[in-house]
């Protein structure tokens, strides 16, 4: 039987969950901390300066003492200066010595502890690069070298970095992953990086993940070089007798003759990764990277923008909203300048105390739950916590024509770098009769979502169903209807937020209710009006 190393599966994860700034804070908390040890390391030389002073004096004294003890002694001053020395001055060396400069550090790190990431959010954050890896395309090579989207950064992956990740994937039994990483960790070795890790142990892991992945003949090579380098390995002789007789029992079923591993270098496209529960995945992800989108000349020519005045609501009339189609059908429209500078800033002032991690509803029990396809910090607001928040509401009302009183609070969500939104309905199924039970509003008829931020790269947001891009700009606002005027869910809007690559992404959004909309989006005479 092959031995593998033991795998662990690794619980859910929750650095992936941190906000931007919670994140921030941990920059400036990591900044004190080696202040600390800066004031640490100074006491330290300053104790070993001292100590260095009495062994230069004590050493010359003794010098002089031992050449002629008989003579030294002698003199009556030398004789008390001894007992003095060895009574007190000694004692307080010794206590110099005892002296911890280290405490002061020590107790900052206590006091810092308690907000540190621990081993399930360092995995959390190397399952975050491995999803960007799948988004975007992007190989190892291109994450250790610290290029991304373009950008060449500082933040480079060494070979033990490399390693982890590759661990991190393995003990999750991601032989996908795994596999991508522990090959750049040996080539970064192979290309003379010092490392604590060995070449054996890349090796290890390396022909196993391949093993797992099916590619019996480079896993038999690996295995070779494995033993070639550690003969007494312990799993690496009987792993490499299992592989080639597994190996020649398919080539014999099949009645091929042994062809040697390819020589080249295990890349992102050598293998399939493995497929997943997200039947629309590929489209998905094809549309964050900004390719499949189905925005041709003739849909093009049908999108407008205009000046919108709420349908003659007074408080636009004197200033309409800009408004610009995004989508024909279904029709998804970009509302300009809808936040000020201002405003974001204190949405995001009233949020950062309370972000926490994002939930989805259950569809059974209507209650709000974690979900593993949604990576994000939210908080939900209301109109008395601020003026501000009171006037955005009335601004939604009033630009859509149909009432808040009835919607849910102002959600605020912040995603960090690998943040996401997997392709999800705002609206509730007709398997999910509960699922807005509790809430008496009925079901989620539109949906106003608020970009309070820029993004560097990624975080779009797409809709595979009709291969749309929208992507976030600061101050902006993107509505859509999620039913007919029928009450049918529209399919067609299922939507996902794609991962922030670079950057940070903050949104706020109100899903709006059918209950009171009665008069203001009556029904229509088919089903899909």
């Amino acid at each position: 039987m092959v031995c593998g190393k033991q795998c662990f599966l690794t619980p859910l994860t929750h650095l992936q969950y941190l906000s931007a700034g919670q994140m921030t804070d941990l920059i400036y908390t990591e900044k004190e901390l080696v202040q600390s040890l800066r004031e640490y390391i100074k006491a330290e030389e300053s104790k070993l300066a001292a100590v260095k002073s009495w062994a230069n004096k004590l050493d010359a004294l003794t010098r002089l003492s031992t050449s002629d003890p008989e003579g030294y002694l002698a003199h009556p001053v030398n004789a008390y200066k001894l007992m003095k020395r060895l009574n007190t001055e000694w004692t307080e060396l010794e206590s110099l010595v005892l002296q911890n400069p280290s405490d002061g550090f020590i107790s900052n790190m206590s006091t810092h502890r308690q907000y540190f990431p621990d081993e399930e959010d360092e995995t959390g954050a190397a399952k975050a690069l491995m999803r960007l890896q799948d988004t975007y395309q992007l190989d190892s090579e291109a994450f250790s070298k610290g290029k991304l989207s373009g950008l060449h950064s500082s933040a480079l992956l060494t070979v033990d970095d490399c390693f982890d990740m590759g661990k991190t994937a393995y003990n999750d039994a991601d032989y996908y992953h795994a596999v991508l990483w522990m090959q750049q960790a040996l080539k970064q070795l192979d290309a003379g990086e010092e490392a604590v890790v060995t070449k054996a142990d890349i090796l290890d892991y390396l022909s196993y993940s391949v093993y797992q992945m099916g590619d019996l003949p480079r896993a038999i090579e690996l295995t070779r070089r494995l033993v070639a380098i550690d003969a007494s390995h312990q799993r690496a002789g009987g792993n490499l007798r299992y592989f080639e007789r597994l190996l020649f029992k398919q080539l014999n079923e099949m009645n091929q003759t042994y062809e040697p591993a390819s020589e080249e270098p295990i890349q992102l496209g050598t293998y399939s990764r493995p497929k997943d529960h997200l039947p629309e995945r590929e489209a998905y992800e094809a549309l964050c990277r900004g390719e499949g989108l189905q925005m041709t000349e003739a849909r093009r020519s049908r999108l407008f923008c205009r000046y919108h005045n709420g349908y003659m609501n007074p408080r636009l009339l004197l200033k309409p909203m800009k408004e610009e189609d995004e989508w024909d059908s279904p029709h998804i429209v970009r509302y300009l300048d809808i936040l000020s500078h201002g405003e974001i800033q204190k949405i995001k002032e009233l949020a950062k105390p309370r972000l926490a991690r994002a939930t989805v509803r259950d569809p059974k029990t209507g209650v709000l739950t974690t979900a593993n396809y949604r990576v994000s910090k939210s908080a939900w607001l209301e109109g008395e916590d601020d003026p501000v928040i009171e006037r955005v509401n009335q601004r939604i009302e009033d630009i859509t024509g149909l009432t808040v009183t009835t919607a849910e609070l102002l959600q605020v969500a912040n995603y960090g770098v690998g943040g996401q939104y997997e392709p999800h309905y705002d609206f509730s199924r007709k398997d999910e009769p509960d699922a807005f039970k509790r809430l008496g509003t009925g079901n989620r008829v539109a949906t106003f979502l608020n970009y309070m931020s820029d993004v560097e790269a990624g975080g779009a947001t797409v809709f595979p169903d009709f291969g749309a891009a929208i992507w976030p700009r600061k101050g902006t606002a993107v509505f859509w209807y999620n039913l007919f005027k029928s009450g049918e869910g529209d399919y067609r809007t299922r939507h996902a937020a794609c991962p922030v690559l670079v950057g940070s992404k903050w949104v706020s959004n109100k899903w709006i209710h059918e209950r009171g909309q009665e008069f203001r989006r009556p029904c229509g005479l088919t089903e899909v009006d």
